[in-house]
């Protein structure tokens, strides 16, 4: 899906990350985005979980290491929160390790990303990941009003994109 097919409103972020210099750099760079806008920053787990029940972005930004509840914790707790739409997930994480990685897939994270990384390539997964849900959710609401089956993704070819997106940045 070429192009920016965003409409004039805003990607919604949330940044939570228990070093605050780290998130104002973060914070900073997103914002420089035209089509981005930074709606909280957390520096802990429970603020992260509130900020995101409380703003409802449309992206959460959570590292896995934080005070008073971790990355995944919070995935943990707003699993079992009433959402009616959930933000897309973004972990950040200083070690990759397998188990934790796929312990956040499990739990709905959409992307997995090893620190130090590159600020660009996050920026463009956001957009990607938000263009493939967006649009996700689009055909399944035409779908809902049954427009014939021209065109149809559905939930298996979102999660084939998502793995093979995965699999390209080197993540198993």
């Amino acid at each position: 899906m070429g192009g920016h097919i965003l409409t004039d409103r805003k990607i919604r972020i949330v940044i939570a990350d228990d070093n605050q210099e780290f998130c104002g750099i973060l914070s900073e760079y997103l914002n420089q985005q035209e089509d981005i806008e930074i709606v909280g920053i957390a520096n802990d787990g429970m603020e992260a979980y509130d900020l995101i029940i409380s703003e409802l972005p449309d992206v959460a930004i959570l590292d896995i290491i934080m005070p008073h509840l971790d990355g995944l914790g919070v995935l943990e707790k707003l699993n079992s929160t009433e959402m009616d739409v959930r933000p897309i997930y973004i972990m950040l994480s200083a070690v990759g390790q397998d188990k934790i990685t796929q312990r956040a897939m499990a739990l709905g994270a959409e992307y997995y990303m090893i620190k130090p990384f590159d600020m660009g390539i996050l920026v463009e997964r956001i957009r990607q990941l938000k263009g493939a849900i967006s649009s996700n959710r689009e055909v399944r609401r035409l779908q809902a009003r049954d427009i014939g089956t021209s065109y149809r993704i559905t939930e298996k070819d979102l999660e084939r994109s998502v793995t093979k997106m995965i699999h390209e940045i080197g993540i198993p």
